[in-house]
């Protein structure tokens, strides 16, 4: 189904508002716009259903700059890999500095690469600048759509001609779903723990760009790879830096965009250097999945450097010590540079997405509730009475989640809902994911099924 999907790719100069036509047309905030050139590095994919035609749109970095850090080759290949087997190109240029060399260059180039072409001419703020995106009829890609995305200008014509450029949609039953990831997996960490070297190995390809430069990867980026058959969605993030050492607003952000990942995400696989040790962006980030419930793999990254000095085991100590918060989160050690364990990564992702996902009936519940009350009982209320636990049932998946029915739910103390924690962690499939637990007064309803 992933080769039926249609590439609709965004390309132009530098600064002629190519990701805010993009955010623009997926109606969210997923590209960083900032007036800096050469923000976007990375291919920006996000599938989109417009009418009933799917299709997926890919943010591009600008042609022809030069990027200070070294990466234009990079960079360049990137906007390459895009125009692959795209069914449209959406040549954006912009209207008030008029038409310019480099847009000329970008021209030629996808008049090398052939294939159909929308030319769109951005930042029409007011009518009277329409008149002027005739100079583009030049580049001998027709009378370009004229738009504004910043006054919300012309959006509807917009769509209208991207979807006339699209192949002839499948049949209802084939695009039912299209492609739809099973799991979403979020790779966060700090800096240069090899997050994109991971993702990469993933997708079999140079999906992302990697390099030793801090701060590569700017964009939450997703890419869609296979396992065994199975569909699934990576969600490269850029790596945090400690907030007093953010210098920039694309800093800002980048890390912005990591917190919303982790959201998002099925499954969180928290990556470590193994030749640095844990610092305090690694622990800002574990409070994050923790806040956020989120199934969790603690990923120990690069350990072909490490495996001599130091024993798995050790390693995993260290984890333990450091993250008491999360005592049930797997533990694997991989090489994303080689390609060595990333698949067992995956399958105990899946494993972990399996656990949330699964929902335990009432009755099983309780029997295991009365064991647990029975083994310790409830602490007293307030009158000096043991605290009556009527039943439990499970409201909520991913994260699992379930509420406790009670004569009195202030008297239940964190000690015991840790101790209840504990027992159904043991007894029920939840052995390796967060637990959400909610106490309550009793209910005339009673659990229900």
């Amino acid at each position: 189904m992933a080769d039926v999907i249609p590439k609709v790719v965004v390309v132009g100069r530098p600064n002629v508002g190519k990701s805010s036509l993009f955010n623009w047309v997926i109606g969210k905030r997923i590209a960083i716009e900032d007036p800096t050139a050469g923000v976007t590095r990375d291919r920006l994919v996000q599938r989109v259903d417009l009418d009933g035609r799917v299709f997926d749109l890919v943010d591009t970095g600008g042609m022809g700059f030069d990027d200070p850090d070294g990466l234009t080759t990079q960079i360049d290949r990137q906007i390459e890999s895009g125009l692959v087997d795209s069914a449209l190109v959406v040549f954006v240029v912009e209207v008030r500095s008029g038409l310019l060399p480099a847009d000329r260059e970008v021209a030629a180039r996808l008049r090398k690469a052939g294939g159909h072409v929308l030319l769109v001419a951005n930042k029409a703020d007011d009518p009277k600048f329409d008149v002027h995106a005739h100079e583009f009829d030049a580049l001998g890609f027709g009378a370009p759509v004229v738009v504004s995305v910043r006054q919300n200008r012309n959006r509807d014509e917009l769509i209208e001609a991207i979807v006339a450029h699209l192949p002839e949609a499948w049949p209802e039953e084939e695009a039912q779903g299209a492609d739809l990831p099973e799991m979403k997996l979020a790779i966060v960490g700090r800096r240069n723990v090899g997050k994109s070297t991971f993702v990469n190995a993933l997708a079999k390809e140079e999906r992302v760009i990697t390099s030793p430069i801090a701060g590569t990867t700017r964009d939450s980026v997703d890419v869609r790879f296979e396992v065994d058959g199975h569909s699934f969605l990576a969600i490269d993030t850029p790596g945090i830096r400690r907030a007093k050492s953010r210098k920039t607003d694309i800093e800002f952000y980048s890390t912005h965009r990591a917190q919303r990942s982790i959201r998002r995400a099925d499954v969180i696989l928290l990556f470590f250097d193994a030749t640095e040790p844990i610092g305090k962006v690694d622990k800002q980030l574990a409070e994050l999945v923790v806040e956020g419930s989120k199934p969790v793999v603690l990923v120990v990254n690069k350990w072909d450097l490490y495996a001599a000095d130091v024993k798995k085991k050790e390693w995993e100590q260290y984890l333990r010590d450091t993250f008491r918060t999360m005592p049930w989160a797997p533990v694997e050690f991989v090489t994303a540079k080689s390609g060595r364990n990333v698949k067992t990564v995956v399958d105990t992702a899946q494993r972990l997405y399996r656990q949330s996902q699964t929902r335990v009936p009432t009755a099983k519940l309780n029997t295991i509730l009365r064991g647990a009350v029975e083994t310790s009982q409830p602490p007293a209320d307030p009158r000096g009475k043991p605290v009556r636990i009527f039943y439990a049932t499970q409201v909520e998946v991913g994260p699992p989640t379930i509420v406790l029915s009670t004569s009195a739910p202030k008297s239940v103390s964190e000690p015991y809902k840790r101790y209840l924690l504990g027992v159904l962690r043991k007894q029920t499939p939840f052995r390796e994911v967060p637990i959400k637990l909610f106490v309550r007064g009793r209910t005339a309803d009673g659990p229900g099924e």
